[in-house]
This record gives structure tokens, C-alpha cells and sequence, in this order.
């Protein structure tokens, strides 16, 4: 079965203007998951994470292949290597080390959270859709005007392809962000106060989630 979401219009090009755009519910109008969606966004963050730090233990200093001195009558503790935590220049007792914090997610699982979340956007009236939003010069002004009737401080621009324009324009503009449908991810989409989508980026969205 499909829905119909109400198009705002934006585009000042003539024509004959859609005034709703037909959607799947199975992507645009199914039961808020949450816990679901939390596994989601916790995975998602956690593979944002670089986990390059590393230290030298011991073994990985450079140096201190001679024993110091000679085991017993020095007066002395015992020692094997200079490169010991215990000298300086030596290695770390307990070196931090790379570490892989990503998590496994099934591809049926995010499309499943995609969908939840577009949802209940969608139920909140977060969701906007509009019928295209095209500027011929990158002027940052022009761009507030343009999202000023739609009352949201912070809000996602949804494109079906790369306009630079869109892209320059909101560069300026705190709390406003622009991404491709296909760059689409759950942390951009639940802290935005409001995701603008274009008429051709639902449609991609909605085949996307099938």
C-alpha cells in the first residue's frame, strides 16, 4: 500500500507542481522501534570511531638489548632491560593499544531503523517534502529566506544529487545541513528538528528501503 505525503512548493520553475507524492508505508508510515533504533545509533557512533592510539610497551622500545648490570652483588634491584617502565625512556607498564570499536549491524536491521525513524517523522510532522529546491548562485541569505517559513533552527536538507550551490549557501547558516539521500544516516536524521527532502530524494529514499 502506498501514502501520500503533502508537497510544500519551493521551486519557482513553471510547470504543473505535485501536490503529494505517493510513498510506501512499509518505509514511510511503520511502528516506532526504539530499541531498535538505539542499537542503531549506538553502532553507528561507535564506528565513528578512529581508535588509532597506541603506546609502546616494553618489547616495541627501541633499545635495551643488554642486561644493565650483572644480576647479583651490585647492591642493586635486578634488572633485564634499560626500555623497563621503570627507567626512563623505557616502555609503558600498560600501553593503550588500537582498538576496533565497530559493531555488527544487519543490513535488514538498519533498514528496518531507516524505516522506523522516517516514520515517526513522519507522524510528528518533521518530515517536509518539497517539490524541488534549486538556487542559481550560493548566497546564504537567500537560502534563510527560503527555509524561514518552515520555523526550525536546526534542520537537514535532503538532496537527490549534489547541487553546490545548496551546499555553500548553508555553510553559513548554524544548525542547517545539507546531505545526499544516499548519505542518509540515523544520528543526522533524529537530531534535526525538522528533514527537508525533496520530492525526487523521497522517492530514492522510499526505493532505497524496499
Amino acid at each position: 500500500m502506498t501514502i501520500e505525503l503533502p508537497v510544500n512548493a519551493m521551486s519557482t520553475e513553471g510547470g504543473k507542481k505535485p501536490k503529494a507524492v505517493s510513498v510506501s508505508d512499509t518505509a514511510f508510515d511503520v511502528a516506532y522501534n526504539e530499541s531498535l533504533i538505539h542499537q542503531i545509533v549506538i553502532a553507528y557512533q561507535a564506528g565513528g570511531r578512529q581508535g588509532t592510539r597506541a603506546q609502546k610497551n616494553r618489547s616495541a622500545v627501541r633499545g635495551g638489548g643488554g642486561k644493565p648490570w650483572r644480576q647479583k652483588g651490585t647492591g642493586r634491584a635486578r634488572s633485564g632491560t634499560i626500555r623497563s617502565p621503570i627507567f626512563r625512556g623505557g616502555g609503558r607498564a600498560f600501553p593503550a593499544s588500537t582498538s576496533d570499536f565497530s559493531h555488527k549491524v544487519n543490513r535488514k536491521m538498519y533498514r528496518a531503523a531507516m524505516r522506523s525513524i522516517l516514520s515517526e517523522l513522519n507522524r510528528q510532522n518533521r518530515l517536509l517534502v518539497v517539490d524541488g529546491l534549486t538556487m542559481s548562485e550560493p548566497k546564504t541569505r537567500a537560502l534563510a529566506e527560503i527555509l524561514k517559513p518552515f520555523d526550525a533552527k536546526r534542520s537537514l536538507i535532503v538532496l537527490p544529487e549534489r547541487d553546490r550551490n545548496v551546499e555553500l549557501s548553508s555553510r553559513n547558516l548554524p544548525g542547517v545541513s545539507v546531505c545526499l539521500c544516499r548519505d542518509l544516516d540515523p544520528v543526522s536524521l533524529i537530531v534535526h528538528d525538522k528533514v527537508i527532502m525533496t520530492a525526487d530524494a523521497v522517492k530514492a529514499v522510499d526505493q532505497a528501503l524496499q
